[in-house]
């Protein structure tokens, strides 16, 4: 036991996706409009769409960067080093990483219960796909199966491995969310983008089109995940467009690519909010995990002008800031201000998520804590455990 006293829930754990993740159970003659792997120059790649994939430089992940490598840069870069050099130094691929066995034996270790567990890989790929709606249901059904096999979507108690939920079909999204019910899954998860559809068009995630998708949700009361991935956000020419994991000499330098996440996040958030998704559904949870927490103060501006401007002609039934609050909870990045996050949110609505063993994420998860002294123990413990199993418990409508 730590010295909590208490066991805490880390929201945002990775798993590192094996060899055949994306190939294992994707029929063969969609192999090619899905995943493939090419040797060029004597280094694995992956293929997707056909297409040479450079969301990270090395799919095989062995050898990897350590957990938290690169977390003194965005505290502050105290050392006054560049993200290449805080990235030299590689170690052999754990197997915690990538088998769920040795993982529960680290969380033990860790002093965790238990972990929400999401793709690296998986969540940047729908984005390369989405002009082929039969590809993305394609390859993110066998993607869900490999990872049931692999890693269970509730394996001891303590793994909850999220299944990938596409809109771009909403008969695939409902036939994936009663698959992940039947497996005990506590969350399903995706990506914070527009949705792309063979017939429909670009859509709002709440358009009217997916209510069979989000009725189900509310019905079953499981949690929904919206999980920074690849969102398709262009910069306009700003600086190159497209996702990539990739820290080199041109990455370092400060540009409007790294507000992406945020920007995606609170796009679709506060869309949700706009179209009165949580009016139609009043048993919706969403957990808004590694999408940081900067644009609440924004978003929470916007709900409230929008309520005084079309409150008086009758477009919102109930306050959309307040619905927001009572639907929708927050992981912060670990550098953000937790503290004025709970001042917009809430302590009930705060989860704790370290990004392991992510580059990006803590060296060890409950180096969190420490962001945490400020608040009482009650405030603490709320953040760290409780609110996460709340979340983790089915509650059906």
């Amino acid at each position: 036991m730590s010295e909590l006293g208490y066991l805490a829930f880390d929201c945002d754990n990775h798993y590192y996706e094996s060899r055949d993740a994306f190939t294992r159970h994707v029929p063969r003659a969609m192999q090619r409009r899905c995943v493939q792997w090419v040797e060029i120059e004597g280094r694995h790649h992956h293929l997707v769409a056909g297409k040479l994939a450079h969301a990270v430089t090395n799919p095989t992940w062995d050898p990897i960067a350590k957990p938290g490598a690169i977390a003194s840069f965005l505290r502050g870069n105290p050392e006054g080093l560049r993200p290449r050099d805080l990235l030299k130094e590689r170690e052999p691929l754990r197997a915690e990483y990538v088998q769920r066995d040795a993982r529960v034996a680290t969380l033990k270790a860790q002093d965790l219960e238990g972990i929400w567990l999401f793709p690296t890989l998986g969540v940047l790929y729908e984005e390369l796909l989405k002009r082929d709606t039969e590809a993305v249901t394609a390859l993110f059904r066998a993607f869900n199966r490999w990872l049931e096999e692999d890693w269970g979507c509730n394996y001891e108690g303590r793994i909850f491995a999220s299944p990938y939920v596409s809109l771009a079909d909403v008969d695939f999204a409902c036939e994936e969310l009663e698959w992940a019910l039947a497996q005990g899954a506590r969350t399903v998860v995706m990506r914070p983008a527009a949705v792309w559809t063979a017939h429909d068009g670009v859509r709002s995630p709440a358009d009217p089109l997916f209510d069979p998708f989000w009725a189900r949700a509310n019905e079953a009361g499981i949690t929904v995940v919206v999980h920074a991935g690849d969102s398709g956000y262009t910069t306009h020419g700003y600086v190159r467009d497209g996702f990539s994991a990739a820290f080199g000499e041109g990455d370092s330098r400060p540009n409007i690519k790294h507000f992406n996440i945020e920007r995606a996040a609170y796009d679709f958030l506060v869309t949700l909010a706009y179209e009165r998704l949580f009016e139609r559904f009043g048993n919706l949870r969403i957990a808004s995990i590694e999408n940081g927490a900067e644009f609440l103060p924004d978003l929470f501006r916007k709900l409230r002008q929008s309520r005084d401007r079309l409150g008086t002609i009758g477009y919102y039934k109930e306050d959309p800031a307040l619905l927001f609050k009572e639907h929708v909870w927050i992981n912060p990045f670990w550098e953000d201000d937790v503290y004025e996050v709970e001042a917009l949110m809430g302590s009930e609505r705060v989860i704790f998520g370290s990004d392991w063993p992510h580059i990006e994420g803590m060296p060890q998860p409950l180096d969190y804590v420490h962001e945490l002294s400020g608040f009482d123990a009650a405030k603490q413990r709320r953040i760290l455990r409780e609110n996460a199993l709340e979340l983790n418990e089915p509650r059906p409508a």
